[in-house]
């Protein structure tokens, strides 16, 4: 330990490395426009912090991708921003990207006279438009099938589903219970094994579902709602509060 904190005492510059710089993944794409050599030094000169770029995302403190955050659009795509771990200088870059100066910084880039990247355009999840005039009785047998690995769907079968997500019961007394089904599709964690035949959109080949995927048509999910439909909502003395 005393060797440590000597080495710490003669270069100081060691501790300080997660707080100078950072490493940062870009897709192929991005680095290839340009963008990455636009924004870096920009950022750099303002903060005093390096732009490491590294080719591969296991490594990267800050990437741009898929996932996280919605970043900008541009090149047939949304751009997003993932932060990993707890390094000072990915804090800040991070902070950058998403303050007015790094928005107006990655839209300004133009190399050819014509600016490249936009505002993000997180697309609205598309929610089917369900009258409950289905099968109360198939509906039954439906939920128990389709949600009951998850959710209490119906009395007498308490033991089943997962402690930490509500019952049927329980949703049907949300004000806003129909939009809650009729879309549950759309909300997490849903959507990433969900398939609603004619709505939804494949699973992208490089993330399938990461479990057995539900599989519903609309015949049945009018089902499931016009069961839903004729449940008691669950009492549970004082108004519900949810978000």
């Amino acid at each position: 330990m005393r060797y440590l904190v000597l080495i710490l005492a003669l270069f100081p510059g060691l501790a300080m490395a997660d707080d100078k710089r950072v490493a940062f993944y870009a897709p192929p794409a991005l680095v290839e426009s340009g963008l990455i050599r636009h924004i870096a030094p920009r950022f750099s000169l303002k903060t005093q912090v390096k732009v490491d770029l590294v080719s591969d995302p296991a490594k990267a403190d800050l990437l741009l991708g898929p996932e996280g955050q919605a970043l900008f659009s541009g090149l047939g795509q949304t751009w997003h921003m993932e932060l990993r771990g707890e390094a000072k200088g990915a804090q800040r870059f991070a902070e950058w990207l998403t303050s007015q100066v790094g928005s107006r910084t990655i839209q300004g880039f133009a190399p050819e006279g014509a600016p490249i990247f936009t505002k993000p355009k997180v697309q609205k999840a598309a929610v089917a438009k369900v009258e409950m005039t289905g099968d109360a009785v198939v509906g039954q047998r439906l939920a128990w099938a389709k949600c009951g690995r998850c959710h209490v769907t119906e009395r007498g079968r308490d033991s089943f589903g997962i402690g930490s997500t509500p019952s049927f019961f329980v949703m049907r007394g949300f004000d806003d219970w129909q939009a809650r089904f009729t879309g549950f599709f759309v909300l997490k964690p849903h959507a990433a094994f969900t398939q609603i035949a004619e709505v939804t959109d494949p699973f992208p080949v490089d993330r399938p579902s990461p479990i057995a995927p539900i599989e519903l048509t609309l015949d049945e999910l009018e089902a499931i709602l016009a069961y839903i439909a004729i449940l008691a909502p669950a009492d549970l003395g004082n108004p519900l509060q949810h978000q």
